[in-house]
């Protein structure tokens, strides 16, 4: 899975209603554009073919006083707020896909009940610790990788990111069920949102030619 399409609709249900620049300065707020795919033209893209799609729903906004273009700005549709939560909850449990993709999930987990969040992260314990006896029926990693000669290395790599995966869930499950963060249900959310208007620190001040959109 593409975090793209996670980002994209996350940052767009916490806000309301959101124009393309809004996204873009939120997602790179989170770091998105460091660890993800999500740099402008693909954070553009993906608004107008989400919106085709019919996850979003896109308002065409007067300029200004100041003039300029009209703005577009986005509000999830129902169909958008499923396919969303369907991708947290696919992100939090599926071990074998790219790390952006749990990342993304990781900012958006607290929409979720607690519960559900802690059960989600144990499947996904589980998958990694299924994955790791499947591999190793064919690689023993206390013989060390020279077993297999420098294809090992292959091996012995996965094998490492698995027992890493499953230590940090681990740490996150028990952190989460210590009580940590406020999950959906429990009170005010955090605000990982830049207000209209705010300086993005963490902007790269680069411009697109959809930022006017």
């Amino acid at each position: 899975m593409s975090a793209i399409r996670l980002l994209v609709l996350g940052a767009v249900r916490q806000h309301g209603r959101a124009h393309g620049y809004q996204v873009r300065s939120d997602l790179e707020y989170w770091g998105a554009h460091e660890w993800s795919n999500a740099k402008p033209g693909s954070i553009y893209h993906a608004l107008k073919q989400m919106a085709k799609q019919g996850l979003l729903r896109a308002h065409e906004v007067a300029p200004s006083t100041a003039g300029g273009p009209p703005r577009t700005e986005y509000e999830i549709t129902d169909r958008g707020t499923e396919e969303y939560f369907a991708l947290v909850r696919t992100s939090l449990t599926s071990y074998d896909q790219r790390p952006d993709a749990l990342t993304a999930a990781l900012g958006f987990m607290v929409d979720l009940p607690r519960d559900e969040v802690v059960a989600l992260l144990e499947e996904r314990v589980r998958g990694i610790e299924a994955w790791r006896r499947t591999v190793t029926e064919h690689y023993t990693p206390e013989e060390g990788p020279e077993q297999l000669g420098h294809i090992g290395e292959i091996m012995n790599y996965w094998v490492h990111s698995a027992d890493t995966g499953a230590s940090w869930t681990c740490g996150l499950i028990d952190r989460v069920k210590a009580g940590a963060y406020t999950f959906a249900g429990e009170g005010e959310p955090f605000v990982g949102v830049l207000a209209e208007g705010d300086e993005n620190p963490y902007g790269t001040g680069e411009r697109h030619p959809d930022d006017a959109l």
